[in-house]
């Protein structure tokens, strides 16, 4: 039975709500679950609404970039000759793999460092080829007598791109009575690599999860004792582990760090700052779209209450998907953004229950006509979702011959439900446990409906082992959501605490173990470390039945959000980090001195 086919029993039977967390400790959800129960009965046609209502307000700060100004970016890197230099740069760094004199250890930092500075996209063959020759090298699994960093390295790179390697590659590392031998203290080099390594470990793997103590605590120890190029990769990954950022952020910090290391490689600095540049030069066209397109649909000069999110929501697709390729994409998945956000602000902020409530009803009709007694910001809103989600619709339905509207409306649903659920735990004073929280939370968070949003629109093909592909489809949303939901929580809850919204996990926490709010966060971003690790058993497979576009899609996703809560909401609150990171990936290139 074909993918699609598979996920349209589950969506016709109990409703495709795809993320349902029972226990987050434990195992993902069952393949089979219940929807959220409403107790909705047609109030669409037989409720009006008080025109008197008390609205509560959020006080959002306007956009700094308003429409035209997104309409006069412009970038000097689009012309033919810096498609001449980038090429020419590419043959360069190619030959770089066929150097015999490289080595192996040389020839994992060269592939190690392409794809930190962002250029993986253009060297996918010859990374696969020199992967299977290491892969395929006597001994691989059992060589035990290279260096700290190369093993790490090595493990890093083959587990990233789906190549079965075994934790048992650190035996080696540990002494007769289990400890990690105190040699290693001094191949600082080595222990940050074994850092950074320990993050992609799943569930299970003890020897990781100890390396990635011990080397934390290592690192912090001797962090004062470094030259300041690895000093400031070592706070870099202290502060947030490199498998976890955003690789598109990650790439333009790494290439200001790149470029004063002795051991660098010219062309592949200049390519990197070329290729950073003409990227960007595209991002900015499809920025532009985006405003067009938001301009015309009107919605921000009529709900002054919601915010502004554009540049945001355009920083999470782009965050996702970076590479040229995706531009429809990242236009229409921040178009997903874009409404979801507004629709969040209508339930956490504007709307009464009995609106809300009315809502609910009428985007579970997905139907026009439901919507005669809604008020008129309200109408404006469902057709604003109505419209743009049909279209998506029909273009899958008119270019690839399938019907997608099932399984967005669906999606759509569930997302209303959830707030719905949250609104009437404000309203009513309700008193949750984590656990239910969390049940909803998943899903209140929006990434089901953005995902679902993402394969479509990644127009993908997927194969015939529909259920085993809907095993690891289910598991890479719910943690994905999981990470994204608790990464919110963890920025936003003071905000949203004051303006009245629901508690959050952080409070959740607090009142069911009687703990500070200092233990309650250590404890939340632990829930995010374990999180991570069944990501990484769902994602980093040589087995995998999904497309990778979409699976690299799902991993990114989850790491855009630990990077723009990381220092607060970086999504609802404009500050410094947020106007750094929007200068950094949107509006500033790179200073370029071209050789000739």
């Amino acid at each position: 039975m074909a993918f699609l086919q598979v996920l349209a029993t589950f969506s016709c039977s109990e409703g495709l709500n795809l993320i349902h967390c029972r226990s987050l400790l434990k195992r993902p959800p069952s393949l089979r679950h219940q929807s959220i129960v409403s107790n909705i009965k047609c109030l669409a046609s037989t409720l009006s609404c008080e025109p008197t209502t008390t609205r509560r307000s959020a006080n959002y700060q306007p956009s700094l970039w308003g429409f035209d100004f997104m309409q006069s970016l412009k970038s000097d890197y689009m012309g033919e000759a810096y498609i001449i230099r980038t090429k020419k740069l590419k043959e360069e760094v190619k030959h770089r793999f066929d150097d015999g004199a490289f080595g192996q250890v040389g020839l994992l930092e060269l592939i190690d460092d392409i794809q930190r500075l962002g250029l993986g996209y253009h060297f996918k063959e010859d990374i696969k080829k020199a992967l299977d020759t290491i892969v395929c090298m006597k001994g691989m699994k059992t060589r035990t007598n290279e260096s700290l960093h190369a093993t790490a390295l090595q493990f890093m790179l083959l587990r990233q791109h789906g190549y079965e390697v075994n934790q048992g590659i650190f035996n080696h590392l540990k002494d007769g009575e289990g400890n990690f031998k105190t040699s290693y203290f001094k191949d600082k080099k080595g222990i940050l690599s074994l850092y950074e390594a320990s993050h992609l470990a799943v569930e299970g793997e003890n020897i990781l999860e100890e390396a990635k103590h011990f080397t934390r605590t290592v690192l912090k120890e001797i962090n004062g004792n470094m030259e300041s190029i690895l000093a400031k990769q070592v706070n870099h990954s202290l502060e947030l582990p490199r498998h976890w950022r955003m690789p598109r952020l990650e790439a333009r910090w790494y290439i200001d760090v790149y470029e004063k290391m002795e051991n660098l490689v010219p062309a592949l600095t200049e390519l990197a700052k070329l290729d950073f540049n003409m990227v960007q030069a595209v991002h900015q066209e499809n920025a532009a779209e985006l405003s067009r397109w938001w301009k015309n649909l009107g919605l921000g000069d009529k709900l002054s209450f919601a915010r502004d999110s554009l540049i945001q929501c355009f920083l999470w697709s782009l965050g996702m998907n970076p590479d040229p390729e995706f531009s429809n994409f990242r236009v229409d998945l921040a178009k997903v953004g874009i409404l979801i956000t507004m629709i969040d602000d209508i339930y956490d902020v504007y709307g009464s229950l009995e609106e809300l409530e009315l809502f609910t009803d009428v985007v579970e009709r997905w139907d026009i006509k439901a919507t005669e007694q809604l008020p008129n910001y309200m109408k404006m809103c469902f057709m604003a979702i109505f419209n743009t989600v049909n279209e998506m619709v029909y273009f899958h339905l008119k270019e690839y011959g399938f019907d997608s509207l099932p399984f967005l409306k669906k999606t759509w649903i569930d997302l209303c439900k959830s707030y719905l659920i949250e609104a009437k735990w404000y309203y009513k004073g309700h008193k949750t446990t984590l656990e239910e929280y969390l049940n909803n939370a998943v899903v209140s968070i929006g990434i089901n409906v953005t995902l679902l949003h993402s394969f479509f629109l990644l127009q993908q093909t997927v194969p015939e082992e529909g259920f085993d592909s809907i095993s690891q489809f289910l598991n890479l949303l719910h943690w994905s959501s999981m990470i994204v939901r608790l990464a919110n929580d963890l920025g936003t809850s003071v905000a949203e605490l004051e303006r009245g919204d629901v508690l959050k996990s952080i409070q959740f926490y607090m009142h069911q173990t009687d703990v500070s709010e200092e233990v309650a966060r250590e404890y939340i971003s632990h829930l995010i470390d374990e999180a991570w690790k069944q990501i990484n058993k769902n994602a980093f497979t040589d087995n995998s039945l999904l497309p990778q576009p979409f699976i690299k899609t799902c991993v990114n996703l989850a790491r855009v959000s630990l990077c723009t809560y990381q220092h607060g909401d970086g999504h609802a609150v404009i500050d410094d980090e947020s106007k750094n990171r929007a200068k950094s990936l949107l509006l500033e290139p790179i200073p370029v001195l071209m050789d000739a």
